[in-house]
């Protein structure tokens, strides 16, 4: 028969234990965090960095660090702000992404209020095949919609990118909010159809104002898809001055085989400033919607 253990030996093996925790913690969980954050970030240090770097600085590497700036300077940010069309390019990329975000969320309300509330017969099966939709590449229907595009006169018009970008926005915002609506009870709409609210106004005032996370979800999905987009922009606009940012800091900013790194850089950074700051202020509006269309 063996003795208890003493005080000491029992805070000794809750020391180790404790000391085993954090070690295990640390390999598991923060460092490969950190690796995964390095990584993450990496490309938009790369872009700051090369963004206020003299041409000499981007050109000699055997006399310069190409991970940091010796003589920061603006001329890149200069050049792309006042030498090219870059503020054009901004708004109507702006403009853009805001018009095609609006209607794929007028037109995703409607149709996931009517799939997942109207209850009609094959209601599911029309959601699967929007959400199929969604999975067709956009390289394989740009050729199709080119013919459209041109056949009512928007070719070379940012009309043509709000009215084409729906095509693929819509789907997806579509499947978000059907799963978020779900998570909504339906013994609300039920009371409201019991004091004789029409389906409009139960959804007007009592479906969506439930439902504001997943709308800040859908719409942050829209507007970055739209503001990232380069197949459509690409083929359906021509003009310099109608261009997306996108495409235009790599058509207009590369001229032959002469590469301008650091305005192309800067802008770049300053087209993803928008899409960052849209994602930090409603971070935790998405999370919480996406958990709620994986509930379906």
């Amino acid at each position: 028969m063996t003795d208890p253990k003493t005080p000491d030996l029992v805070e000794a093996d809750g020391a180790v234990m404790a000391w085993e925790s954090r070690t295990n913690r640390m390999v598991t969980v923060y460092v490969p965090l950190l690796l995964f954050v390095l990584v993450l970030l990496f490309p938009f240090y790369w872009m700051a960095i090369t963004s206020f770097k003299p041409n000499n600085e981007l050109l000699d590497y055997q006399n310069n660090n190409p991970f940091w700036i010796n003589s920061p300077t603006l001329d890149n940010i200069r050049e792309l702000l006042f030498n090219t069309s870059y503020p054009r390019w901004l708004v109507i990329t702006m403009s853009v992404s805001v018009g095609a975000t609006a209607i794929s969320l007028f037109s995703s309300v409607l149709a996931a209020y009517a799939i997942q509330r109207l209850r009609f017969r094959g209601s599911k099966w029309v959601g699967l095949g929007i959400y199929l939709a969604y999975l067709v590449p956009p390289s394989i229907l740009f050729i199709p919609l080119a013919d459209v595009v041109y056949e009512f006169g928007l070719f070379d018009s940012p009309w043509a990118l709000v009215l084409t970008y729906p095509t693929f926005l819509i789907p997806f915002c579509t499947w978000l909010l059907i799963g978020y609506f779900k998570s909504i009870p339906y013994e609300l709409e039920e009371c409201a159809l019991i004091d004789g609210a029409s389906r409009l106004q139960i959804l007007r005032r009592i479906t969506l104002p439930l439902a504001v996370p997943g709308l800040i979800s859908a719409g942050i999905f829209a507007f970055t898809l739209s503001w990232n987009e380069f197949i459509y922009a690409l083929a359906f606009i021509s003009s310099s001055e109608n261009k997306t940012v996108p495409v235009a800091i790599l058509t207009e900013l590369v001229q032959g085989d002469a590469y301008h790194w650091g305005a192309l850089m800067a802008g770049a950074l300053l087209g993803s400033l928008p899409v960052a700051i849209f994602y930090s202020f409603f971070v935790d509006y998405y999370v919480s919607s996406m958990t709620g269309a994986v509930k379906e």
